[in-house]
């Protein structure tokens, strides 16, 4: 290696560092952590909700304000959303268990209410199911859900208030500990 070649890659290695010594010291903290639980106490959304009359998968419009004044377990869905499908047999279970006699389990289709009709008919879910097409998003959004991702549940007690938000899949060893508190 000749010296012109050398003093070339020093050249490129101080470029190099000196690019990485900018970077690090100009770097940016990172956002902090998007959160998925309400503080105690929200109630907006949830009155929001309660004003909200939906079809349920059989077409027929019901008031959600029925179930002012119980716990409730909203779970916004959708038929084409993986591990929404995949946590309904446990919320089926959980709303027909113990635990259903003192929480209403609902959930808000995200979807057209043929595809909501069809998958109700298809699959044995013992809660009922409305339909809220993309106002749903909207809905969800309400209550926290930033990024509108699926599922998303909301844990609401009797009070009216929120106390928990789940995003994803549930885990029911949580939300059983979570509905102890209730």
């Amino acid at each position: 290696m000749n010296q012109k070649h050398l003093a070339a890659y020093v050249v490129v290695a101080l470029l190099f560092a000196a690019s990485g010594a900018y970077v690090g010291l100009n770097k940016k903290p990172p956002a902090p952590p998007i959160t998925t639980t309400q503080p105690a106490g929200v109630t907006g959304p949830v009155d929001a909700l309660y004003k909200q009359s939906l079809p349920d998968a059989k077409g027929v419009s019901q008031s959600l304000a029925q179930y002012k004044g119980k716990a409730m377990l909203v779970n916004f869905w959708a038929p084409w959303c993986g591990p929404c499908v995949q946590e309904m047999p446990e919320l089926s279970a959980l709303a027909a268990g113990e635990e259903g006699k003192k929480l209403q389990v609902i959930g808000i289709g995200i979807d057209s209410p043929t595809n909501i009709a069809e998958f109700s008919d298809k699959f044995k879910i013992s809660y009922p199911v409305f339909v809220a097409g993309m106002a749903g998003t909207d809905l969800s959004r309400s209550f926290g859900n930033g990024g509108g991702g699926l599922p998303y549940t909301v844990l609401i007690g009797a009070d009216g208030q929120v106390k928990k938000t789940y995003l994803g899949r549930l885990k029911f060893d949580e939300l059983r500990k979570d509905l102890a508190t209730l």
